[in-house]
């Protein structure tokens, strides 16, 4: 029987691939924790949908994403709270047009301005990525679902 792990990608071009993927979410993450809602907004596709079960309805597009990450620092500043994504254990497969999918974890951490931390939110994270024009990574498409909900 192979197992995954005996047939996924290795290599040097695999090995840089996956750094970049890891910068990519690096950076997008603390685009989102600071809330800087436009470029966070920007390192998704024009069309991008983002499905995270606490919205009602999926986010279609980056600005209706702008508006959402403002929406979440309002309540976050209301709350007196600040939220850190935490991404890792990246399954990175790539398809043969190039797209990337990627399952990871998020941990989110919750911290009281001026008080204790605690997690927050357990998620499995499902992307696809593509490049721009320029090569650079986009999600096109994010599931996101909670451990905490069936």
């Amino acid at each position: 029987m192979t197992t995954q792990l005996e047939t996924a990608p290795h290599g040097a071009a695999f090995a840089a691939l996956y750094a970049q993927v890891q910068q990519f979410y690096a950076h997008q993450m603390q685009l989102l924790d600071r809330h800087a809602a436009r470029e966070w907004a920007a390192t998704f596709t024009e069309d991008a949908l983002f499905d995270v079960p606490t919205l009602a309805e999926p986010v279609r597009g980056r600005a209706e994403l702008a508006a959402a990450c403002r929406g979440a620092a309002a309540r976050l500043a209301e709350a007196g709270e600040r939220h850190r994504h935490f991404m890792g254990m990246f399954d990175v497969a790539e398809r043969p047009d190039g797209a990337l999918d990627v399952r990871s974890y998020t941990t989110v951490y919750a911290s009281a301005v001026g008080g204790a931390s605690r997690v927050h939110r357990v998620c499995v994270c499902e992307d696809v990525l593509v490049r721009d024009a320029d090569g650079r990574l986009l999600v096109a498409t994010r599931k996101v679902t909670r451990d905490d909900l069936e």
